[in-house]
């Protein structure tokens, strides 16, 4: 089954919502950075937003991800694009990390910091960061206090930790950092490279798997997310949250 999931995500632009103007319009709001800022991109996926990063910054990026095809890829652009003195992929587990503490001026993540849990994301991370860094993440949230049963009882089984967007602003604020800002990605986004590809891309494996029960399920577990977003995309989106670490733990 898992060979099969990595056939969905490996052939899309993106493996969550996002998009560049997002990811430049985050980064825009960080202030006060050396002249060539280290980043690690937590979650890193096939590198879209990386590669927009490298773009901003003089520094240095190290991307990690626990799929070892992402990285093959990201070091391969690297290479290909002039860009392997500055962008370093690696193999790794977001929740076993061995980088030394204080060693990152940002920590960037987009859509990844459900996988450990968002509170426990906010303390490990923050031992990363140097005085006064910068966390960015993008994480799902209720963008309305009420909603529909259905998209709430779609939520309560596939992701019950999801917050009201407001009420993540406080877990951080508790959590030893304050907002510099946030905004939700536009719906679009969601649709150009991830949603639309990936539907495409199911359509076809359908084909290879014709009689692949488990597969079945999977493509329609897909397809029923895409479902409840099309319908109720105005209740709950892909939120950025750009924060900055303080003295407090």
């Amino acid at each position: 089954m898992e060979i099969i999931f990595y056939e969905i995500f490996d052939e899309l632009p993106r493996q969550g919502p996002g998009d560049a103007v997002s990811t430049e319009k985050a980064f825009r709001m960080l202030n006060n950075l050396p002249a060539s800022p280290t980043i690690l991109d937590i979650g890193c996926g096939s590198g879209m937003q990386t590669f927009i990063l490298a773009g901003l910054i003089k520094g240095k990026i190290t991307a990690l991800d626990n799929h070892p095809f992402f990285i093959e890829t990201v070091n391969a652009r690297a290479k290909r694009t002039g860009l392997s003195g500055r962008v370093t992929g690696i193999v790794g587990d977001m929740g076993k990390m061995d980088f030394p503490p204080e060693g990152f001026d940002i920590i960037w993540s987009e859509g990844a910091i459900f996988i450990i849990g968002l509170q426990k994301g906010l303390k490990e991370w923050r031992k990363l960061l140097k005085p006064e860094g910068f966390l960015v993440i993008s994480e799902l949230a209720w963008l309305k206090k009420r909603k529909p049963a259905e998209i709430k009882n779609f939520f309560n089984a596939v992701y019950s930790d999801i917050k009201y967007y407001q009420d993540v602003i406080t877990m951080i604020e508790s959590s030893g950092y304050k907002l510099i800002g946030s905004f939700p990605i536009p719906e679009e986004s969601w649709w150009q490279d991830y949603y639309t590809p990936a539907e495409r891309r199911i359509s076809e494996l359908r084909k290879k798997y014709p009689n692949n029960k488990e597969a079945k399920e999977l493509f329609d577990s897909f397809l029923l997310e895409i479902d409840m977003f099309r319908k109720y995309s105005k209740y709950y989106g892909n939120c950025f949250y750009v924060i900055q670490k303080t003295g407090r733990k």
